[in-house]
């Protein structure tokens, strides 16, 4: 199999995966398509940096292609790319919404296609994967998809296509709300009378420390783990008491089903 693997768009999400794929396979050659400017660190790793006009020539011998752009211009992309794609490459998409079925579309029922949803903290190793391939798709290319998309934290494949709006709703978006709730931790510290250093220190450590623990005990139920923090009548159980009362689990199964139907309307 060719050592070669193209990526094309490389934005937040491109960028936090490539990062880890540098430093996991020193032995693949990565070429990367992105009209904007890679980050300094990116740009000094990175043998090749494509123009979409050198792209043709670069992909024919390509193992796996990879489609890091926002799933609004994924057809034109994939309609660009069909004529240069080899028929036998794998194409792995990152990009919400976008199902298999219209990938079929835009290249070919025989093109093998893995369509995957990661998420951001794969830049540090940390990330959650899941993926589903079609049936194009070789034993091969299954362990060459789960080794980039494991590279990067964990990785799941999944057989139920329609659950991947579901694992983008929760996983794919779900740093963001993890860094809404540390925004909100922080702010809520300053109201307390905290200085600034320390109301971001103390919010980021105790999100860090709580995520952490909550792996180090991952037989341990998350509500186990809470009720063991929370004291009767205490300090804890009066907070919680706020936010189970004011509604915190319905906000955020919104918030999810948003999401969710936000990505079924992307397909």
């Amino acid at each position: 199999m060719s050592t070669k693997i193209s990526l094309i768009g490389c934005g937040k999400m491109g960028s936090a995966l490539l990062s880890g794929w540098l430093e996991r396979f020193p032995d693949l050659e990565f070429g990367v398509v992105e009209p904007g400017q890679l980050s300094d660190a990116l740009e000094n790793k990175v043998l090749h940096k494509h123009s979409a006009e050198e792209l043709a020539a670069y992909i024919k011998d390509c193992a796996a292609v990879i489609l890091a752009v926002k799933p609004q211009i994924m057809s034109d992309v994939c309609i660009g790319l069909k004529p240069f794609l080899p028929s036998s490459a794998l194409v792995l998409s990152i990009a919400a919404g976008q199902s298999l079925a219209n990938f079929e579309s835009y290249l070919s029922p025989d093109q093998p296609i893995v369509r995957a949803m990661p998420n951001t903290p794969a830049a540090i190793g940390q990330g959650m994967s899941v993926a589903i391939a079609n049936a194009a798709v070789t034993e091969d290319q299954k362990n060459l998809a789960a080794d980039l998309l494991g590279a990067a934290g964990l990785f799941e494949w999944v057989e139920d296509e329609s659950l991947l709006n579901a694992v983008t709703a929760v996983s794919g978006s779900g740093p963001a709300y993890i860094f809404y709730f540390i925004e909100a931790l922080e702010q809520a510290a300053l109201e307390a009378g905290l200085p600034a250093p320390l109301a971001t220190t103390l919010a980021r450590q105790t999100v860090i420390g709580s995520a952490a623990l909550a792996a180090d005990q991952a037989d341990t139920p998350a509500a186990t783990l809470r009720e063991n923090v929370t004291s009767p009548g205490g300090t804890t159980a009066a907070a919680l008491d706020v936010l189970m009362n004011g509604e915190f689990q319905d906000i955020l199964t919104k918030a999810i089903l948003a999401a969710k139907n936000r990505g079924e309307e992307l397909s």
